[in-house]
């Protein structure tokens, strides 16, 4: 059976799209089926770096992976980068559009629907078949008018939605009715089917419900899949805070408003020699071996933040009891004397002073760099452990000749040298994300941090696991889809 489009829309934020999206890609493409996912609209602060030096979601180049592809700025459109609470950062095709507000992005959707169209009919001449991620809920009745992420662009290319519920978060039958009475008829009667995420207990308890809303909706629950503990994928937007987490080595990371990217520390995680936790504002800071300071889409407000609930002084501290420190990106221009925001890149033009901790200064800059990178650490004695990941900033940062370089990159221009370490080799900042992601470069930045340990993670591994799991988990709601076709 060949899908030809295929629309994932679920009742709430976090339903479990991304997944079943994923999962859907993988299944077709063990089946040899070439297969293509894609979202019109997304709304995160976690994205990737494409080849061809574009950004999109991050969750879009999982799923790219799960179908066996290389992320491209086609599977993502529109890619929506929250800066404020009103204010965001509008990416199409990969690359800066403009900074808008919700009520100016609200009037641009119509030249953002064109652009979501126009990725559509490309991907519909490369591929046999096309599994959509729905954004949200499309139940958001005041958000209807130009929706370009949910039924709007179903209605627009005409093609069938199955909806996706958790029911691990109670009420499920009741999302599913509500979203039904929020939508017209015609969206309704797209609507091929239903599928209930993340049910765990004894399934003959729950299938009196699925007949009633059979009955009641006159539409099939496709599949009831399971809760699937410990699975290692990339997360769209929300930081998972609690951590199962139980090692010895103790790193914390600042849950500042704006973090962006916090999949940096996925290989972090899943070790277990380590116990990461995220702080949020209202949480006591505990002492740690590491402080990492992560990637932030609006640096300055950020480092206020961070200033206002006493991290300065916690930093302070932590360095002369001979603790570690890592700031990426953000993190990392936070680090030094002073940002600067000359142009208004992240909001109100002006300059902040930094943490003071490197002798670094940033200025922020209108063009945005985008580039998968690939090197060698320079803090090892050997100088040989690898490193790779992507850049994703808008900031120069120009570093005194007391310090030290962090990274060594290699590329069609040579070599050029990344990030810093202060002096005394306690500090170190970069721009490389998913710099823990490569198994070498993590074992490398773990020892310099204090921790010794045999043990290697592997994150690209466990996450092939685990879209192997969750498609294994959907193979009855292909099964189901099949015989509807």
């Amino acid at each position: 059976m060949k899908i030809q489009t295929l629309m994932v829309q679920g009742t709430t934020s976090d339903a479990g799209k991304t997944t079943v999206v994923a999962a859907l890609c993988r299944l077709l493409h063990r089946e040899g089926i070439k297969v293509v996912p894609m979202k019109p609209q997304n709304m995160a602060l976690n994205s990737a770096v494409t080849e061809d030096g574009g950004e999109i979601g991050r969750a879009q180049a999982l799923q790219a992976q799960a179908a066996g592809l290389a992320p491209h700025t086609d599977m993502n459109p529109v890619l929506i980068k929250p800066s404020s609470d009103t204010g965001a950062q509008i990416i199409v095709h990969g690359k800066v559009r403009a900074d808008m507000d919700a009520r100016d992005y609200d009037q641009y959707k119509t030249v953002a629907m064109s652009a979501v169209l126009a990725s559509y009919a490309r991907l519909q001449q490369q591929y046999d078949s096309i599994i959509v991620e729905g954004a949200g809920s499309p139940a958001e009745v005041n958000l209807r008018a130009r929706d370009i992420a949910n039924m709007g662009f179903a209605e627009t290319v005409d093609c069938p939605v199955i909806l996706v519920a958790d029911i691990d978060r109670g009420g499920v039958f009741a999302h599913f009715l509500g979203t039904l009475e929020c939508l017209s008829q015609s969206e309704r009667d797209r609507i091929i089917g239903f599928v209930i995420n993340r049910f765990r207990g004894d399934i003959s308890l729950l299938e009196p419900g699925l007949d009633w809303l059979e009955q009641k909706t006159g539409k099939p629950v496709l599949a009831v899949l399971p809760y699937l503990h410990g699975l290692m994928l990339d997360a769209e937007d929300a930081i998972q805070m609690k951590q199962n987490s139980t090692g010895k080595f103790k790193i914390i990371v600042p849950a500042i408003p704006r973090i962006a990217n916090h999949t940096d520390f996925d290989a972090l995680r899943a070790h277990p020699d380590i116990d990461l936790q995220f702080i949020g504002p209202d949480h006591p800071i505990p002492a740690a071996d590491l402080i990492i300071l992560p990637g932030s889409k609006n640096t300055r407000d950020d480092l206020a933040f961070l200033k206002q609930r006493g991290w300065q002084q916690v930093l302070e501290k932590h360095l002369r009891y001979g603790g570690k420190v890592i700031g990426i990106c953000g993190g990392y221009q936070m680090l030094g004397q002073i940002v600067s925001d000359p142009h208004g890149v992240e909001g109100k033009a002006g300059d902040s002073d930094g943490l003071g901790l490197l002798d670094i200064t940033t200025e922020l800059t209108k063009e945005k760099r985008l580039q998968q990178v690939q090197g060698h650490c320079l803090f090892t004695a050997d100088q040989t452990a690898r490193v790779a990941g992507y850049e994703i900033h808008m900031g120069i940062t120009y570093a005194s000749s007391d310090t030290l370089p962090a990274f060594v990159l290699t590329g069609a221009n040579g070599n050029e040298e990344e990030g810093t370490r202060s002096p005394d080799n306690q500090i170190l900042g970069t721009y490389i994300h998913g710099l823990f992601d490569h198994p070498e470069a993590c074992q490398a930045l773990l020892a310099w941090a204090g921790l010794q340990t045999d043990v290697v993670v592997d994150l690209n591994t466990l996450r092939e696991q685990s879209i192997d799991r969750v498609a294994d988990a959907c193979i009855p709601l292909l099964t189901a889809l099949q015989r509807l076709a």
